[in-house]
């Protein structure tokens, strides 16, 4: 068959189509946030990465600390100091942090977004005023106390392209920021301009970007936590099948569009929790739904190291931004485990930064309950 310009167009859109599904798949992370009846929130996230272990680490950020702003040149980029002191997890071993909460209880994770995240050009002259994408959550939780300040302090700082050596291209992601209201917007890059959404409903995922989200959501209004009632065709009655089909035609599948309806679907369905410390579970039992096992979103050319790794979920974590405590659990180990951030002095803990393993032992943490002979 020859080939002509009409046939080939179709040919390759479809190519683009799926590279732009794989590619968006292989990082795979859900954020949720949830608010209790006595108006407690809770943020948290889902940590997908099968590529390899990121060694995430707890980091521990003291007020004062400087920082300065990577750019394409090196550490010559923007300088600033930490208004607040932050916790957060790092990535990779290093210092850059993938989410995090400051000790007023701002939060802000960052999201994978490749192939859509287009930051404006490195401009030699802008680098006192630059800062690169795994410079972002850094500056948001050490400079700014509410979602108000975040609008009008990010448009002020310049985000270019840094290539990062673990990966070979630079970081392309967008932020969710959550703030102790339960006010929460998105910030994402686009033909290099810095666009903030409002995310009234405390849902992000990775591509497409965050408007193409919403308007998907119009294809599933039908959704509801209200199970069909039975129905009378001629002398025939029909009843549903079992419980769940308000839920029929809910995407199970775990690319980007799909885990975003079934975030917003769960989210808002969710049981009411009175506080929120109690809001902490039922985040984490929302977020299981997004667990995902070896060999579903690495990509097909990905080797995979099955000693270190258990899981395409490395991490989950629920942000309690009303009482300022980090829970978390792993791919190893799925006891919570908490740090308490109004225990500590961000003002007097030094000017290094500290560090504290994820996991003291990568085993599970099993409770033997056999009764004694």
């Amino acid at each position: 068959m020859k080939l002509n310009k009409k046939t080939l167009i179709p040919i390759f859109i479809g190519f683009l189509l799926i590279f732009g599904v794989l590619t968006t798949s292989i990082h795979a992370c859900t954020g949720i946030r949830l608010t209790a009846t006595d108006n407690g929130v809770v943020y948290g996230r889902s940590m997908e990465w099968g590529k390899f272990d990121l060694q995430s680490r707890v980091t521990i950020i003291p007020e004062g600390y400087s920082f300065i702003g990577l750019t394409p040149d090196g550490n010559n980029g923007k300088k600033w100091n930490a208004k607040y002191g932050f916790v957060g997890l790092d990535m990779m071993g290093k210092d850059f942090i993938a989410d995090g909460m400051n000790e007023v209880g701002l939060a802000a994770g960052l999201f994978y977004h490749m192939g859509f995240a287009e930051y404006p050009s490195y401009e030699k002259k802008e680098a006192k005023n630059t800062i690169t994408a795994l410079d972002v959550t850094y500056y948001i939780l050490s400079q700014f106390s509410t979602i108000e300040e975040v609008r009008e302090g990010m448009p002020k700082v310049r985000v270019v392209p840094v290539v990062q050596e673990e990966i070979g291209i630079p970081v392309y992601a967008h932020w969710m920021v959550t703030d102790p209201k339960g006010n929460s917007i998105t910030i994402e890059f686009r033909n290099g301009d810095m666009i903030i959404f409002d995310n009234p409903l405390g849902v992000i995922t990775n591509g497409p970007t965050y408007d193409w989200h919403m308007m998907n959501l119009r294809n599933y209004v039908n959704l509801s936590p209200v199970a069909f009632p039975d129905k009378k065709i001629e002398n025939l009655d029909f009843s549903p099948m079992g419980a769940g089909s308000g839920m029929i035609g809910l995407p199970g599948d775990n690319t980007p569009p799909s885990r975003f309806v079934r975030a917003v679907a769960w989210s808002q369905t969710a049981r009411p929790t009175p506080t929120a410390d109690e809001t902490v579970y039922e985040t984490f039992r929302i977020l299981d739904n997004f667990n995902l096992p070896l060999g579903s979103a690495e990509g097909s050319d990905n080797s995979i190291d099955l000693g270190e790794m258990r899981s395409s979920t490395i991490w989950t974590t629920a942000w309690n931004l009303t009482d300022h405590v980090l829970n978390y659990h792993t791919q190893h180990n799925r006891r919570v485990r908490a740090l308490y951030l109004d225990k500590i002095d961000f003002a007097d803990i030094g000017n290094n930064i500290i560090h504290i393993p994820l996991d003291t032992k990568k085993n599970q943490d099993i409770e033997d309950i056999t009764p004694p002979k």
